[in-house]
């Protein structure tokens, strides 16, 4: 497919942010159907975000505890990232996968740099005044993204 950018196409690495909401489901598809037309290079980001006060009384009060919900909280991503694989592979696109813990905007955004995407692709939630705490991350990641984004409703 000939995009009239010098090599083919404007987009050889293409990464999603994939989480558990409908709307990054949203998105996963999106950016796997992009990636197969491109010819492109397909990554998925997934967070373990440190869970935070929580935690902290968690682990004061049970400390082998925490270590459960922390090993919860991997598995749970590295499950999402096996969604998100086969979704890739029922439509014919090879995916590598990226698990990061930490903050979600810094992370993402340093997974953006070390893959050197051309295109980061997150979800939109379409009522984003109902939801301040992701309109602000999706801004955020918009504004610190060193490529394009695209967002899918």
């Amino acid at each position: 497919m000939e995009c009239g950018f010098g090599d083919g196409h404007m987009f050889k690495r293409i990464i999603v942010a994939y989480d558990t909401s409908p709307e990054s489901r949203r998105a996963l598809a999106s950016a796997i159907r992009l990636a197969r037309a491109l010819g492109s290079e397909f990554h998925v980001v997934t967070i373990c975000e440190p869970s935070g006060l929580s935690a902290s009384f968690v682990s004061a009060a049970a400390p082998s505890l925490a270590q459960t919900l922390a090993a919860d909280q991997i598995t749970l991503a590295e499950q999402r990232l096996t969604e998100a694989r086969e979704m890739a592979e029922m439509h014919g696109v090879d995916l590598t996968t990226h698990l990061a813990q930490g903050q979600e905007v810094e992370m993402i955004v340093s997974c953006v740099k070390e893959c050197k995407a051309d295109l980061l692709v997150l979800g939109i939630h379409q009522r984003t005044h109902c939801l301040p705490q992701l309109w602000s991350t999706v801004y955020q990641l918009a504004l610190d993204s060193p490529c394009s984004v695209l967002g899918v409703h």
